[in-house]
């Protein structure tokens, strides 16, 4: 990109702003979180029947939700997906009760409601509580993986530092995708959490790239303050990180606008990550390289004074 051809931005003299925004985010996320009480999962984490229901009147999600009351079932969570007489409804399993008879149950009180011939039912999704905590378990322990796997190949790759400060990008990003997920009240289902660990990849990808160009400059000179390596590596790089941002973001936009209510979540969080991924690859992982080389610097200072 033209403007950014010779871009020369302190990046790094802006850190302490930086961190005053991250804090600002993270506490909104992390206070969203705690008075939420935690994630919403949808059916595929906490077990359950989801049914998506075709009507042949016009309705609205509180008449539906009227008749859903009265057959018992006052936690069902409703939606209005795609046509306007098109809903999602989403159930918890019953004690002691298959996703059989629960989704029998629900085409009971429909029928009650609307008649037998009112309304058609396009999809049914039953999912156990044991398979959903499996699931639960299963993606945090994949999110885990790629935390640990990513330390090892940035430690291998460049220095034990830059795998370091990666990492401590890499949750920043993870932790404020959460807390927006919690702020706008998006479901967790199996989705959204491909979703996250695109997150990852993109996250680190990015990282990787400047990173990658303050290993080549450093080499090229060693009299250079390491904070104007750095600084300098951003600039290089934020053509690349500009235009490969705008160019998802775009196609993001488009699934989000246009995509339907299935894909709309999942777009929704890929949008939040990339948004937050770029900012982090220059105003986190960056300067997280930087504090760790000027902590290393001043502890090796302190020891060579204590020896001497």
């Amino acid at each position: 990109m033209w403007f950014f051809r010779n871009a020369d931005f302190d990046f790094l003299g802006s850190r302490q702003r930086a961190y005053v925004v991250s804090a600002l985010l993270l506490a909104i996320g992390i206070g969203s979180l705690v008075m939420r009480g935690g994630l919403s999962y949808g059916v595929d984490f906490t077990g359950g029947t989801l049914m998506q229901v075709q009507f042949e009147e016009q309705l609205t999600v509180g008449e539906l939700r009227d008749v859903m009351n009265g057959a018992g079932f006052g936690g069902a969570q409703l939606q209005g997906f795609g046509s306007v007489n098109e809903f999602l409804i989403r159930v918890q399993n019953r004690g002691g009760e298959s996703g059989q008879q629960v989704q029998d149950a629900v085409e009971s009180a429909l029928s009650d409601g609307y008649g037998e011939d009112g309304y058609t039912v396009l999809r049914r999704e039953s999912v156990s509580a044991q398979v959903g905590e499996e699931l639960q378990q299963k993606a945090a322990i994949a999110i885990g993986l790629s935390f640990l796997l990513t330390l090892v190949y940035l430690a291998f790759r460049f220095e034990w530092r830059f795998g370091v400060a990666a990492i401590i990008a890499t949750v920043h990003d993870i932790i404020l995708t959460f807390g927006f997920i919690s702020v706008l009240n998006v479901e967790i289902t199996l989705a959204t959490v491909a979703a996250i660990l695109t997150i990852v990849g993109y996250s680190l990808n990015d990282t990787i790239v400047v990173f990658d160009r303050v290993r080549e400059n450093l080499k090229g000179t060693r009299s250079e303050e390491y904070m104007n390596v750095v600084n300098r590596s951003i600039n290089e790089t934020l053509p690349r990180t500009v235009m490969t941002s705008a160019t998802t973001l775009v196609t993001l936009l488009a699934l989000a606008t246009v995509g339907g209510a299935v894909i709309r979540p999942f777009a929704m969080v890929l949008i939040l990550g990339v948004m937050i991924g770029t900012y982090s690859s220059v105003f986190v992982a960056s300067p997280a390289l930087l504090e760790i080389h000027q902590y290393r610097k001043r502890k090796a200072q302190a020891e060579a004074a204590h020896v001497s």
